[in-house]
Parts: C-alpha cells; sequence; structure tokens
C-alpha cells in the first residue's frame, strides 16, 4: 500500500523538507544567525550539525566543530536569535507545501492509515496551520512537546517513539519519512521502516544512516 510494507497501519512525517519547503527557511536562518555571530557557516555545516536535531543541539555540535563550546545561556541566546529570524521568515516569505506530499497524505488519510507529525521545529502547528496540511494530521510531536516530556532529540528515535505511542502502533507497523540524516539515523535506531526523502542530491548519505529507500518526492510511492 502506497509503496510501503504490508502491515504498516502509521506515518510519521518530519516537517521540513518532507511535506514543506521549510528546511530552506531554516538553512538561511540559521545561516545569518551563525555568520552574524562571526563564525562562516556552509551548506555542508547545515546538514552535518544542525539539521533535523533540535535546535540547542545544532548549535551546541556546530560550535563544538570550531572548537568552541558555549554556555547554556550563550546557546540559548542565539536560538532565541534564530526562532525569532524563522518565525519572521515565515510570517513575510510565506511557506509552501511539496504538491507530492500533500496528495500522499490524501491518498494516506484515504486509505485509512494512521498519521502523526514528529518534528523537531517550535514553529510546527503554525506551519502546519498556514499551509494547510493540519488537516491531515492526527497527533504532533513537537519541539515543545519533546521539551515539556523530556525526551532526546533526532539522532535518538524518542521522539518518533513517541508519535507511535500516540497513534497506537508499535515501530514495526510505522514507516519514518525524513529527508534530515539525524531523522533517518533516529528512524533506523527505533525500529521503524524509514523512507529518506532526497530534495537537496544526499541520496547515498540518507541510504548510509539507515534509509530503507530513498525516493526525491512522496509523489513516486503513488
Amino acid at each position: 500500500m502506497l509503496g510501503l510494507p504490508g502491515g504498516i497501519t502509521a506515518l510519521l512525517f518530519d516537517l521540513d523538507g518532507v511535506l514543506t519547503d521549510t528546511a530552506a527557511v531554516h538553512a538561511k536562518a540559521w545561516k545569518k544567525t551563525f555568520e552574524d555571530e562571526g563564525y562562516p557557516f556552509a551548506k555542508a555545516d547545515y546538514d552535518t550539525y544542525v539539521d533535523g536535531k533540535p535546535r540547542e543541539d545544532g548549535i551546541r555540535d556546530f560550535l563544538a566543530s570550531r572548537d568552541v563550546h558555549p554556555s547554556a545561556d550563550e546557546i540559548k541566546r542565539i536560538g532565541d536569535i534564530k526562532n525569532a529570524l524563522v518565525q519572521h521568515l515565515i510570517r513575510t516569505d510565506g511557506v509552501e507545501a511539496f504538491a507530492g506530499s500533500i496528495r500522499y497524505l490524501e491518498a494516506a488519510t484515504e486509505a485509512g492509515l494512521r498519521r502523526a507529525l514528529v518534528s523537531s521545529s517550535h514553529n510546527a502547528a503554525e506551519v502546519l496551520r498556514v499551509t494547510g496540511i493540519d488537516r491531515f494530521i492526527e497527533e504532533r510531536v513537537d519541539g515543545a512537546v519533546r521539551e515539556s516530556l523530556g525526551l532526546k532529540g533526532k539522532p535518538a528515535p524518542d521522539t518518533f517513539l513517541e508519535g507511535a505511542k500516540l497513534l497506537g502502533v508499535t515501530p514495526e507497523h510505522a514507516v519514518v519519512f525524513e529527508d534530515a540524516l539525524s531523522g533517518v539515523a533516529a528512524g533506523r535506531a527505533g525500529g521503524f521502516y524509514t523512507v529518506g526523502v532526497d530534495r537537496v542530491g544526499q541520496r547515498e548519505a540518507l541510504k548510509a544512516h539507515g534509509a530503507d529507500i530513498v525516493v526525491d518526492d512522496l509523489g513516486e510511492l503513488l
């Protein structure tokens, strides 16, 4: 069903880069934030250190790669700047949902598959609302939920396991859809069948991090 193995009853979707084109918004915000702090920031830095991770982990990992080890207060300060910039970009530039992802969500809904969003973003609810995707999503585990429950962020599997729990399924009956290397690793660590979504030309890296299959767009699975 829908290009997936038999026995699947639930789908766990990342947001940025899987359902919506907000990964580009986050990359732009990270680049400006870090470079305003005096640290050159390339696309490879985004893919390696921050993509898909909780905000504070991304800051810590990127700066550690520069042999910089900020305090918790400094991490929060930088994270607040980045988040404010993301919110500004969402309001001013808007967010687009991928057409193939909308078709896939429609098909999954019609097929009776359960659906949850699992995202590190603290802005997930707003993005779901402005794109209209919220009508397809039954449960949401986002950055705020992760913090309130004390869950580890990706690449740990905790948030995906929580999403499966909310949908009433075990990992062997759920699929993870992820575009971030850390997210794919989280799906594999949790024992989920994992679909890598390659928007930026990292097919082999997604496979190396644990993707069972890799597609360029969810529409390919229909």
